[in-house]
């Protein structure tokens, strides 16, 4: 792979010989890309004419080799990496985690937390604001997901019991007054007493409602789903499963076409059959991949922790010491390549699913999630297999690129 010019340092970027990947399409060709956003999609018979323009202008140009060009992933449900975690509430460790992700192909998250004091959230927070507010310098910062503290006992999964909370709308607000827009998405258990009001509250004030280590039945689901609810976290896990008289937390996601379903394809947290029957269950924009990735992520196996809880890695799959799932190991280019081998959705499907729906949800599909002209250049390029990462741009800025010799 050859590049003419550092990139860095350079309004105007040509990633050529490339395969794009488009909301409707996959075109060979060449994108241009200046002042960080995408300029130009040039399909492949204009390709070589553009290229020589570039060069007689004196911009960096990168072969690539015939790589898939994808928009950038968006993880809206991530706790750590590379030792990192969210919870610790530090720009280094916040460092630290974006720069694995943005080598996995990530150009943007939330930093997602866990079942804590609120002074431990209150800290994230503070945490996650100060970082958002100077220049990110890898994969970018969106906002916050609170996983926790509004959950149920009952499907409490690897989160600490000791720091359950019933909703507390109280704290909602107190949040989005001290960081307005701040907190995107908040997950709950709908059946607990005060969850459809802070539900109400929460779509009124742009902050997406989702169920989650809940033992919510249908009924209540559609209740939730009324006041305002539209996400379901990590689908099947850590919630009141399918039957056929009763269907169910998972009954309702599958059937309920207003809620967008995450998904984590790590062949461990959920079996391909049923990651099959999700993917054919919900419209084409109604599916989020997500990693569910802890500090683990990008490191060997081993002990470490998920919110005070000791956690244990062997070959890759994170487990508390009872034996629950505990989050992953997975990085978005893992669960990419996953889905396109386990699924018959094609690739751009499965883009959709790591980019656009997510932006979709966050409300920021005017800017990013896809490649077209005018969006902002985040995007990734990725070997033909989907095995590994070969550059990361965020805002046309590159984030990553993989060592050569």
């Amino acid at each position: 792979m050859n590049e003419s010019g550092n990139q860095t340092e350079r309004d105007e970027l040509l990633i050529d010989n490339v395969k794009i990947v488009l909301e409707q399409s996959v075109v060979e060709g060449a994108v241009r890309v200046k002042n960080g956003r995408i300029a130009e999609i040039i399909p492949e018979t204009n390709r070589l004419s553009a290229a020589v323009k570039q060069a007689a202008a004196g911009a960096a140009r990168i072969d690539g080799e015939g790589q898939w060009l994808l928009p950038g992933f968006i993880d809206v449900h991530v706790h750590g990496g590379a030792g990192g975690d969210f919870m610790d509430a530090s720009a280094e460790s916040y460092e630290t985690i974006t720069k694995l992700h943005a080598s996995q192909g990530t150009t943007g998250l939330l930093a997602t937390t866990v079942t804590a004091s609120k002074e431990a959230i209150d800290k994230v927070l503070e945490a996650s604001s100060a970082f958002m507010n100077v220049e990110m310098p890898y994969a970018a910062l969106y906002g916050v997901h609170l996983e926790g503290p509004f959950l149920c006992l009952k499907w409490i999964g690897a989160q600490n019991p000791a720091y359950l909370s019933p909703p507390r709308l109280d704290w909602l607000q107190e949040w989005q007054e001290r960081y307005p827009g701040l907190v995107k998405l908040v997950t709950l258990a709908p059946e607990n007493e005060g969850a459809l009001e802070a539900i109400e509250w929460m779509a009124a004030n742009g902050i997406v409602a989702a169920c989650g280590h809940t033992d919510a039945s249908f009924e209540t689901m559609n209740k939730a789903a009324d006041a305002g609810l539209s996400h379901a976290v990590h689908t099947y896990n850590a919630m009141r499963p399918l039957h056929h008289r009763e269907p169910g937390t998972v009954g309702a996601v599958l059937s309920d076409d207003r809620i967008c379903a995450e998904i984590i394809a790590d062949g461990h947290h959920v079996h391909p059959g049923a990651i099959r029957l999700l993917a054919s269950s919900k419209p084409a924009d109604k599916l989020v991949l997500v990693s569910d990735a802890i500090s683990a992520a990008g490191m060997p196996d081993g002990q470490y922790e998920l919110g005070g809880l000791p956690v244990f890695v062997q070959e890759g799959v994170a487990r508390l010491k009872e034996g629950n799932l505990a989050g992953s190991s997975l990085t978005m280019i893992q669960a990419f390549r996953y889905m396109t081998e386990h699924t018959d959705l094609s690739v751009i499907d499965v883009s959709r699913c790591a980019s656009g729906n997510a932006a979709r949800q966050l409300g920021l599909s005017d800017i990013t999630g896809s490649i077209a002209e005018g969006k902002r250049a985040d995007l990734v390029l990725a070997s033909p297999d989907f095995k590994t990462v070969s550059r990361t741009w965020v805002n046309g800025k590159l984030v990553y690129e993989a060592y050569t010799n």
